[in-house]
This record gives C-alpha cells, sequence and structure tokens, in this order.
C-alpha cells in the first residue's frame, strides 16, 4: 500500500471533529436574579432604579436630563387639558342644534386639543433628541469604565475563577445603556399620561379604573415572567459567548491567518464556531415555546377584562348613567389610559431588565474596584539600588502548589542576573512578583528596603521596563510602539537612539510614513513587521524608558543571530545604571549575565557564574549539553 493510500484510508476511517466542550459556570453569580422576582418587586424597585438612572445621566449631561425633565411636564400638562378639552368638544358636538353652530362652539375645545396634540408631538421630539444627547456619552463613561477597571484590577484576578464570565456579563451592561435612558423616559411618560387619563377616568366613572388595571395587569405579570426567561437564557449563554468571542477574534485574526490554513483548520474552525452558536441558539429556541404561552396566556385573560371594560362604558352609556358627551370622552380616556397603563407595565418591566444587567456591571466594576492595587503611599524613586527577595511563596488562584516557592534573592545596581529553567519552573511568575505584579503571598520583595506591599504600585512600575516572553503588536504608529504613549521629550531624538540600538532604523525608514506609520496591516494605509522586527521593536521599548530596572523575557527568540548579538551587546553596555534580569532558555546567551539562577518547580536549586554552573554538573550543566547536541 503506498502512502497515499494510507493516508486515503485514514481520512476515511477518520473520527468526526470533537464539539465544543460543555461550559458551565456555577459560581455565586449563575442564579437568575428574576427567578423570585413578583411584579410587586418590580414595582418596589422601579423607583430606585430610576433614581439610579437619572444620577448617571445627571452626571453625564445635566442640561440634557433638565430637557428630558421639562418635556414630562410638558407630556402630563398636554394629556391634561386634551382630556379636558376633549370633553368640553363633546358637549356641543353631539347636543342638538344646527351643525354649523355645534362646530363654531366646540372650535376652541378643538383648538385646544390641536394645540395640545402639538405640544406633546413637539415634548417627545425634545426628549429623543435629549435622550441622543445622553445615551452615547453615558455609554462611553460605562465602557471607558469597565475598560479601565479591567486594565487597573490587580493582574492576579484574572486567574480567579469565573473571572471572564463576570467580565462577559458587565459588557452586557454597558450595551444595555444604549436603551437605558429610552427606557427610563418612556416609563416616566407613559406613567404621567397613566395618572393624568386614570384621574379623568375615575372622574367620569370611579368603576372604570379598576376594571383597567385588571386589564393591564396580566401584561404585567407576562412581562416579568417573559423577563425571567430572557435573563435565565443570558446566563445560560455568558460562558459560551464569551469563548466564542475569543475564538472569533483567534480565527479572524491574519495574524493567525497562516497558521489557520497551513493547518487545514479552516473547516474545523467553522464547524466549532457553528456548534457553539447553535448550543446558544438551541437554549434561546427552546425558551420560545414558553414565551408564546406567556404571551397568550396574558393576552386571553387581559382580553377578557378589557371587553368587560368596554362592556360596563357600554351600560353606563345605554341606562343613562352618564351623557353621551361624557361617555364619548370617556372612550379617549379609556383608550389613552389603556395605551398609557400597558406602556407604564412594558417599559418598567424593561426598566427593570435593564437594571439587572447594569447590576451586573456595577457588581464586577465594584469587584474590579476592591482588586485594585491598595498598598500603601511609599514611593520608589530612583536609583535602585537593590531589591531583595525573602522567602517568597506565591501560589495562582485555585491551584495547590505554588509556582514561586521560598525564593531567596538579592538583586544589586549594576548587576546583570538570568533566570534559567525549564517551561513551568516559575521564571515569568519570578519577574511578576519582582516587579509588584503580583504581591508574594509569603515574604517580602523590597525594593531600596520598602516592602512593595507597602508602596505606590504607580512608582515602581514607572521603574521598570519589561519585555515579556509574549509582547503586545499595538495597532498604533511606530512611535507610540516605542514610547508607549509617554514620550520623554517632544522630539524624536530619543526615539532614535532606541531604534538605532536595536538595529531598527533601516527597517524604520523603509516603512512609507517612517515613525508616523501605523503599524496594522487589516488598516487602509497600515504596514506590518517581521516577528523578528516586532521583537526588537518591543526591546525598543524597554530600552526608551531606561528603566532602573530592566527585565527581558526571551528577548531575542525570533531574532537571527546578527540581531540577537546587537541586543546583548546594548544590554552589558547600559548594565551599570540599572538592575538587569534576562530570562532565556538560550544558555550561551547567560555568559553575559554576573549571576545566574536555575529555577526547578519554583525553587531555586543553583546559582553562581556561567563557568561554575558549566563545571557543577547540576541541571544547568545538563540543560546546556542537550542544546548543544543537535
Amino acid at each position: 500500500m503506498t502512502s497515499a493510500d494510507a493516508d486515503s484510508k485514514q481520512n476515511a476511517t477518520a473520527p468526526p471533529p470533537p464539539p465544543p466542550a460543555e461550559i458551565t459556570y456555577s459560581g455565586p453569580y449563575s442564579v437568575n436574579p428574576l427567578r423570585r422576582v413578583s411584579l410587586r418587586t418590580l414595582a418596589a424597585q422601579i423607583p430606585s432604579v430610576l433614581r439610579r438612572i437619572a444620577r448617571m445621566s445627571w452626571e453625564t449631561d445635566r442640561q440634557a436630563v433638565q430637557l428630558l425633565v421639562a418635556c414630562q411636564v410638558v407630556t402630563g400638562v398636554a394629556a391634561a387639558v386634551l382630556l379636558a378639552a376633549t370633553a368640553r368638544a363633546m358637549q356641543p358636538i353631539l347636543g342638538t342644534g344646527a351643525v354649523g353652530e355645534r362646530l363654531h362652539e366646540a372650535l376652541p375645545a378643538l383648538v385646544a386639543v390641536a394645540v395640545a396634540a402639538a405640544f406633546a408631538r413637539g415634548a417627545a421630539a425634545v426628549a429623543t433628541y435629549a435622550e441622543r444627547r445622553i445615551t452615547p456619552k453615558l455609554t462611553t463613561e460605562t465602557d471607558a469604565a469597565l475598560v479601565e477597571a479591567v486594565c487597573r484590577v490587580e493582574a492576579s484576578a484574572y486567574a480567579v475563577d469565573g473571572f471572564a464570565d463576570r467580565q462577559e456579563a458587565a459588557e452586557m451592561g454597558v450595551i444595555r445603556t444604549h436603551v437605558m435612558v429610552t427606557d427610563a423616559q418612556r416609563f416616566m411618560s407613559a406613567l404621567i399620561r397613566m395618572i393624568t387619563a386614570g384621574s379623568v377616568l375615575s372622574v367620569l366613572n370611579i368603576l372604570m379604573l379598576p376594571l383597567l388595571l385588571l386589564a393591564v395587569l396580566p401584561a404585567g405579570i407576562g412581562a416579568i415572567l417573559t423577563a425571567r426567561v430572557d435573563y435565565e437564557i443570558h446566563y445560560a449563554n455568558i460562558s459560551d459567548r464569551n469563548v466564542r468571542g475569543m475564538m472569533r477574534w483567534w480565527s479572524t485574526s491574519p495574524k493567525y491567518g497562516d497558521e489557520v490554513r497551513a493547518n487545514g483548520m479552516t473547516d474545523y474552525l467553522l464547524f466549532w464556531y457553528r456548534s457553539l452558536s447553535e448550543r446558544c441558539d438551541r437554549r434561546t429556541l427552546a425558551a420560545a415555546p414558553r414565551t408564546l404561552r406567556i404571551a397568550l396566556l396574558s393576552s386571553l385573560v387581559g382580553g377578557v377584562f378589557l371587553v368587560a371594560t368596554w362592556a360596563v362604558l357600554a351600560w353606563l352609556a345605554v341606562t343613562g348613567r352618564v351623557a353621551l358627551a361624557i361617555a364619548a370622552t370617556a372612550v379617549v380616556a379609556v383608550q389613552t389610559t389603556l395605551a398609557a397603563l400597558s406602556q407604564v407595565v412594558i417599559n418598567g418591566a424593561a426598566v427593570f431588565h435593564t437594571s439587572l444587567y447594569l447590576t451586573d456591571m456595577q457588581t464586577f466594576l465594584d469587584d474590579a474596584a476592591e482588586r485594585a492595587p491598595k498598598r500603601g503611599s511609599l514611593t520608589i524613586t530612583a536609583p535602585v539600588e537593590e531589591i531583595r527577595l525573602d522567602e517568597v511563596v506565591y501560589r495562582y488562584p485555585g491551584k495547590d502548589q505554588p509556582a514561586v516557592d521560598g525564593v531567596s534573592l538579592t538583586l544589586r545596581r549594576g548587576q546583570i542576573l538570568a533566570i534559567v529553567g525549564v517551561n513551568g519552573s516559575g521564571k515569568s511568575t519570578l519577574t511578576r512578583l519582582l516587579t509588584g505584579i503580583y504581591l508574594a503571598d509569603k515574604g517580602h520583595v523590597t525594593w531600596n528596603g520598602a516592602d512593595l506591599a507597602d508602596v505606590d504600585p504607580a512608582t515602581v512600575w514607572s521603574s521598570t521596563g519589561l519585555v515579556p516572553q509574549i509582547f503586545a503588536q499595538w495597532p498604533l504608529r511606530v512611535r507610540e510602539n516605542i514610547t508607549l504613549g509617554q514620550p520623554r521629550t517632544d522630539d524624536d531624538g530619543p526615539v532614535w537612539e532606541a531604534v538605532d540600538s536595536v538595529g531598527m532604523r533601516e527597517a524604520i525608514d523603509e516603512l512609507p510614513a517612517g515613525l508616523d506609520t501605523l503599524l496594522a496591516r487589516e488598516i487602509f494605509g497600515g504596514a506590518e513587521l517581521s516577528g523578528g522586527q516586532w521583537q526588537r521593536l518591543a526591546c525598543s521599548r524597554a530600552l526608551y524608558r531606561r528603566p532602573p530596572l530592566l527585565i527581558l523575557d526571551e528577548p531575542t527568540s525570533q531574532m537571527d543571530p546578527r540581531g540577537e548579538h546587537q541586543i546583548f551587546e546594548e544590554i552589558k553596555a547600559i548594565s551599570g545604571d540599572r538592575i538587569t534580569i534576562v530570562v532565556t532558555h538560550r544558555l550561551e546567551n547567560t555568559k553575559v549575565a554576573d549571576h545566574i539562577v536555575v529555577m526547578e518547580q519554583g525553587r531555586i536549586t543553583e546559582q553562581g557564574c556561567y563557568d561554575a554552573l558549566v563545571h557543577a554538573g547540576g541541571i544547568f550543566a545538563e540543560l546546556l549539553e542537550l542544546s548543544q547536541d543537535r
């Protein structure tokens, strides 16, 4: 059998692609908050929700809020005038005498009706304008607050179970701000119209109002039950939507297009994406019969009471208990009240529904605020003469074994330290502890004698330059990719110095706009760098900062030998004024270091200079021999 025949046979018997894993979240936030919500609960919480929306809107645009309030007042007055004028107009119109005389007598009231209707429409238009002034800024503020919360949270929070799911739920809160003000405005407008029309109707005949309430009550209960179902589906789909969004980005990003195509992943990615989408759809579609039953039942019961309302009105008119003109006005009042009541219930449920998403968002923001660094007010200033670790232990949330376990180490200015070890030995975690990104669970990390737990982290990070193993390729101009938006001067002199230090001048000169070139190939006018060039640029960022602590985690893994040599020559040249740490798997590069530590399972198992470790016969010598035996 030929190789091709064997491959064909294997493909013919290959198992089907595996479906996406079932994702369930059983944390404290997985309970549907609407499960036990009743119409009474909704009514009790509506005022606090409206106050919350009003407060957020007031902080965003006070003039627009004042405009909205004025529109609500105009709406209420217009509704009252319209009904009162209608009642006055009905008496002559339905009376006796010549048609012309009756119309002439009713003319002032009809004019009042027209003017009131015009004012109501004008108020609605102005209210819409005010909403459109508030909503974009409010959405921007909440969105920016969410981004800021995620950026400022303690880095350890990312490893907490459910953090990403709670962030996804908070994102829905941001999305709901698009309709939040509209829902609140419509609710208040409908409430004012309902009170106005209901008052008129009660004056006409007190029996009408309770019948109308009964006609609308089923719709309110139905709205609550439907909201329960919607929110239940929302909660069930949070994790799947979160993972699907991440997979969508990875699948469609040009950065990974080569890997997707060359490895034949397209069909599987499409299968996976469709499978996850269909899983979300199944939950949504499974709820459709429930919402249909709720809608039919609430409509049926409401319809029965509505028929009863019209029957009572007809009975009152036929038996002469109300005059014909009053009955005609009652028809208008019934229609107005019924429509307003329906809008109060529907928009009240929408406001409450929106408040649940806003609560998700606020809960996340509050939790992020709690997780933001609150360590102390001490400051770190250059130069940093000494960094010391004393029996430091750090364990990631949910993990049994510590990633760093009892590490003690002293680093001094002018020293180059190399950290080596196999994957998962704790090297990168150690650098995060050194920079205060993580705080030690036990032990102490001190800069110039100050414990990082008592130091303002911003002052630590302003003294740090980090080139991580996985670095960001920001869709910014070359200049901002180097300065990271923190220029030291108004001119580009220091930028070009950093560029020259990593040998990138020629590559940048060849870009369409030099330092002003946008490094995003996906955007018109943008450009792209090779992997090695991006890594050089990442090194230039740290060199541009001229930090007291410079950390380079695998800084040359994608570079050619010439670029690698230049980077390490630059490291040696500038090491006298700072503490330098190099994390690397290329053990030959550790020759540049004054001191080397070898990590295994979170501990330092060997340390010393290059020559001493080569002849010590330990793990360093073993790894070096393996790297050379190729």
